[in-house]
This record gives C-alpha cells, sequence and structure tokens, in this order.
C-alpha cells in the first residue's frame, strides 16, 4: 500500500491488525515454537498454494475487510492498460470470486481501510503511463464502487496512510508528465474530499510510509528522477498529523527505494530490502531499524533472500514476529527477539514483486499476484500459515 493498506491498519476491526489478531484485541495467533530462552514464539509458518484469482494481476492491492473477505482490485495484466475489475477472497472457501467492475481501472493505487468498512481506492495509471486523479470507494456491505472526490493532483506509486483522526494522508508518487511529487493531500471520509496539507522535504516515489505510534507518519528512501538523471534518497521525515507538517529526521544508512517498511510491537520501524539504481542488478538484502525517540537509523540483520518491488508486503504477527512476504520467491520472517530471518516452509514459489498480501481473520495472510522470476503477472495466490 502496496502501497499502506500497506502495513496493514484494518481500520473496520477499530485496532492495528495483526496477523492473527489485532493487536490488543482478543484473537489468537496460530501454532508457534517457543523460543527457549526467551519464552517469545518464534513462528516461521508456512506457505502453500490456494485457488487462483480469475485474472493475472500485479502492482494490485490486497485489503482486508471487517467481515474477513480480502478485497482484491485492479493491477496490470502485462498487456497495455489495468486488470479488468476487481475480485474478493473468502478465506472459508478459499475462492476467488469476481465484483462489479471499478469505476476506473488501474494499477500502481493505493487502497485504505476506512473505519467505517469502506476501502478508499486512490490515483494510480489508467492506460499506458496515464497519471489519474479519481478516486472511489467499495462498500463492502453492498459489494460496489462508487465515486467519490478527486484528488488535487493525479499520481501514482504515491502513499497512503490512514491517520489518528481518521483522514488519509496521500504523499508523493509520480504526476503527469513524468512530474516526482512532494506534495501531499488529506482525504476526509465525512466529506469525501481531498483538501492539501504540507508538502515532503523532497519529491520522492517508491517510497515507504508507516504510521508510528505517537501518530507522527514516517516517509523513507525513494527516489526523484528518471534512468541517468536518477536521484536514490536515503532521507527520512516525519508527518505531524496536528501541524500538517514534514519534518526531517535521521537518514538511512543506505540509500534504496522499492524497499518495505513495518512497525514492529516495541515501536520502531524494520526496513528491509530495496534496491540501488540498477534496480534488478543491485537488490538488497539488508534491513535497518528506525528508533523513533531518538529519530536515527541503525543496521539489522541481514535477510535470507535479497528482495525489492515489495511495498506492503511484510504483516506483523500477533506474536511480535513479521511476515516478510513478497520481493523474492520465497518468504521469511524477522524474529525481533532473536535478531534472525527464517525462510518460511513450502514448496510453493511466488512471483515476488509488485504482489499484493493482506492478513486473515482467521490466522495467516494471503498473497497474490505479482511478476518476476522471468515471468510477467500471473494469478497465482498462495497462503501464509503461522
Amino acid at each position: 500500500m502496496n502501497p499502506v493498506n500497506r502495513h496493514r491498519l484494518a481500520a473496520g476491526f477499530g485496532c492495528v491488525f495483526l496477523l492473527g489478531a489485532p493487536a490488543g484485541c482478543v484473537g489468537g495467533g496460530g501454532d508457534s515454537i517457543a523460543h527457549p530462552s526467551t519464552g517469545r514464539p518464534a513462528s516461521h509458518g508456512v506457505l502453500i498454494a490456494t485457488a487462483p484469482m480469475s485474472v493475472a494481476r500485479a502492482a494490485h492491492t490486497a485489503t482486508a475487510l471487517p467481515d474477513g473477505r480480502v478485497l482484491v482490485v485492479g493491477g496490470f495484466t502485462g498487456e497495455e492498460g489495468a486488470a479488468q475489475g476487481a475480485e474478493v477472497y473468502d478465506a472459508g472457501t478459499e475462492r476467488f470470486s469476481s465484483l462489479p467492475r471499478m469505476i476506473t481501472l488501474r494499477h500502481s493505487h493505493t487502497a485504505t481501510a476506512l473505519p467505517g468498512g469502506k476501502v478508499l481506492i486512490v490515483g494510480g495509471y489508467a492506460a499506458g503511463s496515464t497519471t489519474i486523479d479519481a478516486a472511489e470507494l467499495f462498500d463492502p456491505a453492498t459489494n460496489s464502487f462508487a465515486p467519490t472526490g478527486s484528488l488535487l493532483s493525479a499520481r501514482a506509486n504515491h502513499i497512503a496512510v490512514l491517520l489518528d483522526n481518521g483522514k488519509v494522508l496521500i504523499a508523493g508518487g509520480l504526476g503527469p508528465a513524468w512530474e516526482f511529487l512532494s506534495s501531499s493531500e488529506l482525504y476526509d471520509p465525512a466529506t469525501g474530499r481531498f483538501s492539501p496539507t504540507g508538502a515532503m522535504t523532497v519529491a520522492r516515489e517508491s517510497h515507504t510510509a508507516v504510521r508510528l505510534r505517537d501518530g507522527r507518519v514516517l516517509i523513507a528512501g525513494g527516489h526523484r528522477g528518471r534512468r541517468a538523471g536518477m536521484t536514490l534518497l536515503a532521507s527520512a521525515e516525519t508527518y505531524d498529523t496536528g501541524t500538517g507538517r514534514f519534518t526531517r529526521v535521521g537518514d538511512m544508512l543506505v540509500r534504496r527505494h522499492k524497499h518495505d517498511a513495518v512497525l514492529l510491537q516495541d515501536d520502531r520501524i524494520l526496513i528491509t530490502g530495496g534496491a540501488d539504481e540498477r534496480d534488478s542488478e543491485g537488490v538488497y538484502d539488508t534491513t535497518e531499524l528506525f528508533d523513533p525517540s531518538s529519530g536515527t537509523f541503525a543496521a539489522g540483520p541481514p535477510l535470507q533472500l535479497p528482495r525489492y518491488k515489495h511495498n506492503g508486503s511484510s504483516l506483523l504477527l500477533s506474536n511480535g514476529a513479521v511476515l516478510i512476504a513478497g520481493g523474492a520467491p520465497q518468504a521469511e520472517t524477522y524474529d525481533p527477539s532473536r535478531r534472525t530471518f527464517t525462510i518460511v516452509a513450502g514448496d510453493a514459489r511466488m512471483a515476488g514483486q509488485f504482489s499484493a498480501v493482506a492478513p486473515l481473520i482467521t490466522g495467516g495472510a494471503l498473497i497474490t499476484g505479482g511478476y518476476g522470476q522471468g515471468r510477467g503477472p500471473r494469478a497465482f495466490a498462495w497462503l501464509y500459515r503461522p
């Protein structure tokens, strides 16, 4: 979120959605193995194939709904244009079913679960490289899409984060005529309109955004410019909901884009993977940890597999571990108590890049589509079971 649905604030449940249970809410986390010295579980789980989607998709979104289903929206098919329509996954039947066509076909957009249960779908690309300002709402009660206010600036590959006050922050991305954007705006579900807010300190695309426990939003990395003119960013900044302003914080140790970020139980942010200017020839296995109390980054342990193009595919497990589900053909989990990554078991091999991931209310996660490993977008889907 994936763009944020992307670190998944499932507002329909009224709290941050952890894999297996919402944080601080009643629920189990599935089977796990207790670490002998700490007693905390080291959940590795297993990855298995499930029924495929109706069409191949990459750069789409997957959003957990309050009724336990997962909404899958848009994406591209490998041909010019966006995937036709949307579908929902039912964890009980382990099957996808088609939905009425969206108002605007799109890919590289964001989808954000709102407090009332609806899902806000914003921006992205339509046909080819045309960025759009259109936004719409999905209502799970009626399985229908309805228009809402338009963005102030057409954009794709932006970020969207649900704020403490129920509004949604939209920031950065790529605008018309390949303009890299620093501008930000707020969507208010009460009015259905977008309004301007403070601009980021630098224009960014392929960046990450995570809401911190104190309500601020951390923006990290990304790039501006194209090809030989690309500038890769190590810089990070925070958005303050009260002032509507962005403030620089300490830089990451490594310049990176197309990476991922997720909030840990101890309030730190785990940054994983990404790439340098060479993209597929410069994929990282490095990680970093951001401490919001000091505003600084520190080196984390290496991933088991280098991975990139996996923004929004990392989920916090109910036992405090993290599932890293995208950017490579295999998933892995991070155990903060041991500072180690472990490959998830199972014979399934995922597409990896630009896949979309959502937690399941029954425990585990749904991983959908993506491309990579020498192949284009796929309809395949996988289940992570803790």
